[in-house]
């Protein structure tokens, strides 16, 4: 790989999106990098784990690091969440902000303005879901949160649309030091197959499944082979903390399954570019999310000596 440092002023380093859960995060993310990798959900607490994605161009690179939303712990899943949040922001070189339009700052983003103070990294306000507000209320978000701190740019976008977002790649590229291309151009996320296959399945559940089954699922992928003809054979488990939630994923005649698996072989089979025979199970494993040893399986680390 070429040592670009310094040449033509070529930016480079990490950033990280952060906001409360629901603010539009991973769909931002994606409108960034140009596709879909972190997936996306009406539902907040979407993203559990840290996704390292990448972005390249003439004027530079940019890695982010897409974090859980912040907020309070409630749960070993949710305490997984906020210690994985708050460690990114020691190894970025600036940081994303999203907040809605709203007039005033809520006790949510009052909590991150403290930990992102006590960071002391250049941050960028992103007012998200412009759209979505009348046309008076993103200059209010302004005037509200600008008493907050010194922020090294403010932008507003819609990320579900993606109004906005070259102007906040420019001011991204603009606050980031002049640095080395850490990854080549064909490099667009550090997920493998299985976690992005594991991803669009948990997707498609929570989208399906609406109000019915909570967050408290997780996905495995079980195994994934490819034969020699091309054709990917993938089984992926489920898995749910209650009896009755199983019945739930299953549906009627095991239906609302089959429309889980319809809707994430489609996605799967564009990420890679081949027929997929996707089989997925659903399991119960009671209260994993007050596990330690249920979450490490399911790729959910504590680390701090929680191993």
């Amino acid at each position: 790989m070429e040592d670009m440092e310094g040449k033509n002023g070529f930016h480079s380093g990490f950033v990280t999106l952060i906001g409360r859960p629901n603010v539009g995060k991973s769909t931002l993310m994606n409108h960034l990098i140009g596709q879909k990798i972190a997936i996306t959900s009406a539902k907040p607490q979407t993203t559990r784990n840290r996704i390292q994605t990448v972005y390249t161009d003439e004027q530079g690179q940019i890695i982010f690091l897409d974090t859980p939303g912040i907020l309070k712990a409630r749960h070993k899943l949710d305490e997984y969440m906020l210690e994985t949040a708050e460690e990114t922001l020691a190894e970025v070189d600036a940081v994303l902000w999203l907040v809605e339009p709203a007039s005033y700052v809520g006790e949510g983003d009052q909590y991150i303005a403290k930990i992102l103070a006590a960071a002391k990294k250049p941050v960028i306000l992103v007012i998200n879901k412009i759209d979505q507000a009348d046309k008076e209320k993103p200059e209010e978000a302004k005037n509200a949160f600008s008493g907050l701190m010194d922020f090294a740019g403010i932008a507003e976008v819609s990320a579900l649309r993606g109004i906005g977002v070259d102007a906040l790649r420019r001011k991204i590229m603009s606050v980031l030091p002049v640095g080395p291309q850490f990854f080549d151009e064909e490099t667009v996320t550090n997920q493998s197959m299985r976690e992005i296959a594991a991803e669009i399945v948990r997707e498609k559940a929570l989208r399906l499944l609406k109000e019915e089954v909570p967050h408290g699922i997780a996905v495995v992928i079980d195994s994934m082979k490819q034969r020699g003809n091309g054709l990917w054979d993938i089984d992926a488990s489920i898995v749910c903390e209650k009896d009755s939630h199983k019945g739930i994923v299953i549906g009627k005649g095991g239906a609302m399954l089959k429309r889980i698996g319809s809707q994430a072989r489609k996605d799967i089979e564009d990420m890679v570019q081949d027929q997929v025979n996707l089989q997925l199970h659903v399991k119960v494993r009671k209260d994993w999310r007050d596990s330690e040893l249920y979450m490490k399986n399911f790729g959910y680390e504590m680390k701090n000596g929680k191993k």
